[in-house]
């Protein structure tokens, strides 16, 4: 390339550098009048902090006022490992399919009869069909079908106490919409 024309092209890109700056700079008063606007409005007023209420210091007695100890359960409960302590899981029993499955992963599709038997009919998250009838078992907490009605599936669980003993509960799964 010639001298002549590296001239002419830092000239050119010096000309479009002025025009793009000059453009920028066209006539702001309308901003500059927007700051002043806003600049000159009144502060608002913040809200104080609420008050904090100091900590109060409270010891438990549990012999004092009635009170009963925390650490001791307030109903009486089965020793942790006697026998013929009430309700335990069997475990000799063999575990029926749909107790792999969390019970709120089931949903209830239907129910069916065939030869005087009434069925429900069970979706397992895999999204495969089941049929049950009372005596099945279902869920992870040893959930023993009792009862089937157009409307859902009944259920006793057994479930842990917290405390070495187990409690039954009811449970059930209703018909999906």
């Amino acid at each position: 390339m010639n001298r002549a024309s590296e001239k002419s092209r830092l000239i050119l890109v010096l000309l479009m550098t002025t025009m793009g700056v000059v453009a920028c700079s066209k006539d702001m008063d309308d901003l500059d009048a927007y700051i002043n606007q806003i600049k000159a409005r009144s502060g608002g007023v913040i809200e104080p902090l609420p008050e904090i209420k100091p900590y109060e210091v409270f010891t438990y007695v549990a012999d004092s006022a009635g009170l009963r100890s925390p650490f001791v359960p307030d109903t009486a409960q089965a020793s942790p490992g006697v026998a013929g302590g009430g309700t335990r899981p069997d475990t000799e029993r063999s575990r029926e399919f749909l107790e792999q499955y969390p019970l709120d992963t089931m949903k209830m599709v239907g129910t069916l009869q065939l030869g005087g038997v009434d069925y429900g009919l069970v979706r397992d998250p895999a999204g495969l069909i089941h049929r049950v009838v009372p005596g099945n078992y279902m869920g992870q907490n040893d959930g023993r079908v009792v009862n089937i009605n157009e409307s859902g599936i009944e259920l006793i669980e057994i479930i842990s106490d917290g405390i070495g003993g187990y409690l039954e509960r009811e449970a059930g799964i209703g018909l999906a919409d």
